[in-house]
């Protein structure tokens, strides 16, 4: 049986308006704090994609006001799910805009309050990434970068010691990623259960590292051959875990 879901956001981001819609409303924007590669067709009635390789998503725009509205929804699926996002921006005085936001649409049977639980720390997560990237990296388009902990035993500890970052490390906290040389500050940290999350906010890159599941980077250099460097390190971490 299907039923209907909403979840709704608002984060303040210190950008202009513009800048915001630039993060939520073009494909290099969008690649720059949430998953990607994504494809727009700006416009009502364009299409959106997103197309990871092992997941593909396709939209059709709904709500297009540059600045102010955007509103998609995904193309239906045979019993009728589907998923939904509208943003509202809102400029305010000194620089600052903030953003609304609602994911909605409706779920297959097996999904319940589980999936909207964890789409909604998850949403946390990318909108305070987005706001970051306006902050720090507003103009520099940025490259996703994705790798997955291969099947196995998972361990949190274990990720966090491997990448040389201090249990216990919290928002504002400089940190070394030592087996990639980077260093950088923690900006967003979330330790609970299964949602755990870490943000290190480097010189040229968000890094975001998604529980023991995988890392999903946005990278404001040269990427390549970023992803298999990680995918390696994620490998020999699972096995020295296993």
């Amino acid at each position: 049986m299907t039923h209907e879901f909403e979840i709704k956001k608002e984060v303040e981001v210190e950008g202009s308006p513009e800048q915001v819609w630039d993060a939520i409303a073009t494909g290099p924007g969008i690649d720059s704090w949430f998953m990607g590669p994504h494809t727009v067709d700006g416009r009502l009635g364009g299409r959106m994609s997103l197309d990871m390789g092992f997941f593909q998503e396709a939209s059709t725009i709904t709500a297009w006001e540059p600045g102010k509205h955007l509103a998609y929804e995904s193309d239906k699926g045979e019993d009728g799910t589907f998923h939904a996002m509208e943003y509202l921006i809102e400029g305010r005085e000194q620089g600052s805009t903030v953003l609304r936001f609602v994911h909605s649409g409706i779920l297959g049977d097996g999904w319940g309050d589980e999936f909207v639980d964890q789409q909604s720390k998850g949403w946390d997560m990318y909108l305070f990434t987005m706001a970051q990237y306006v902050r720090y990296f507003a103009g520099r388009p940025g490259t996703y970068v994705f790798a997955q902990w291969p099947e196995g035993e998972k361990s949190w500890p274990a990720l966090l010691d491997a990448l040389g970052v201090p249990a216990g490390a919290r928002v504002g906290d400089e940190v070394a990623l030592e087996p990639f040389g980077i260093t950088g500050v923690v900006d967003y940290v979330v330790e609970h259960d299964l949602h755990n999350f870490l943000g290190v906010r480097g010189d040229d890159g968000l890094y975001r590292f998604h529980g023991t599941n995988a890392v999903g980077h946005h990278l404001f250099g040269d990427a390549t051959g970023q992803a298999e460097k990680w995918q390696a390190f994620l490998n020999q971490l699972a096995g020295q875990t296993s």
